[in-house]
């Protein structure tokens, strides 16, 4: 599947990373002496604070996966080890202005990445589909064009209720407070799940992943849109002081609530690889696990397939 647009670099092919590939679901030292010990220990050495561990390429991988954590303690700000209280708190904080936000920290490009995304998923009309981390809806509406009932699903009542306000009279949408890692939803319920720019904020990514495909129906497919690490150096080191320099900019001129979106850069520098969270969708047991990068990387959309087979 092609998606172009104007003003849109030609998106890339799917990768499809090969099973027992190196580096699919492991972490990484980019320190010699630190990788050397950890083989021979066979333990990850605990990560400093801030290190980038993402680096499923390199050479000297152990299958760890620490969590990094920072210490900050204030409700306008999630940390690292995302409490699902202070991720909700954060987000009911930013609900007012988010997309506005969004549009100016992305360029535009927050409508290109749905529009990749809503192609993805392939919505169809009457089919039933789940829009995880939705805030105010944008990207559900995107999905109910096609004639297909939405279920609006956000952790953050903030959300939910501008949500509900921009949507007012669709009848496509529903929006619904939930949990990723915990459903409220039937089994086999959905004919398709997608999230965008919300793995990341959840606490248990792999639990989230499980989940999605418990209320997928068989052959039902899932879609991610989630920020990524570019696999080119020097774009990787512009992305990373965009996000450390100028994006505080920005945000300090456009938003009442500058720790936010710290934590948005802290928490896109720790999220892993795309080879990394495509290991993780096979692992949870979706099929056909492919991914693509958009804008060069900063942004990879994920996909699976819930088999026709599949029993929990």
């Amino acid at each position: 599947m092609s998606v172009t647009s104007a003003g849109y670099a030609r998106a890339r092919r799917w990768d499809v990373p090969r099973r027992g590939a190196r580096g699919a679901g492991l972490r990484c030292y980019r320190d010699p002496v630190r990788r050397r010990r950890a083989r021979r220990s066979g333990a990850a050495p605990a990560l400093p604070q801030g290190e980038r561990a993402d680096r499923a390429r390199d050479g000297g991988c152990t299958a760890a996966v620490p969590r990094l954590a920072v210490d900050l303690r204030i409700v306008t700000k999630a940390d690292l080890t995302k409490r699902p209280d202070e991720v909700a708190s954060m987000f009911d904080t930013v609900a007012p202005a988010y997309d506005l936000v969004n549009g100016l920290l992305s360029v535009g490009n927050d409508r290109l990445w749905r529009i990749a995304t809503t192609r993805a998923v392939n919505p169809a009309p009457g089919e039933r589909i789940l829009d995880i981390a939705a805030g105010t809806g944008t990207s559900s509406a995107s999905l109910a064009r096609s004639g297909a009932q939405v279920v609006a699903a956000d952790f953050s009542p903030g959300m939910i209720a501008v949500g509900r306000r921009r949507q007012a009279g669709n009848d496509r949408i529903e929006f619904v407070q939930a949990d990723a890692m915990d459903l409220p939803f039937e089994d086999e319920s959905f004919d398709a799940v997608t999230i965008s720019f919300g793995l990341r904020n959840v606490a248990e990514p792999r639990t989230a992943l499980a989940e999605f495909l418990r209320v997928l129906k068989p052959g039902g497919r899932v879609v991610i849109c989630e920020f990524s690490t570019p696999p080119i150096a020097p774009l990787a080191a512009a992305y990373d002081f965009y996000l450390s320099t100028v994006m505080p900019a920005v945000v300090r001129l456009a938003s009442s609530n500058n720790p936010a979106y710290d934590y948005l850069g802290d928490s896109i520098r720790a999220w892993p690889a795309q080879r990394v969270v495509a290991a993780w969708l096979r692992a949870a047991g979706f099929e056909r696990v492919a991914y693509r990068d958009l804008t060069a990387g900063i942004v990879a959309l994920h996909r699976g397939v819930k088999p026709i087979a599949a029993t929990r």
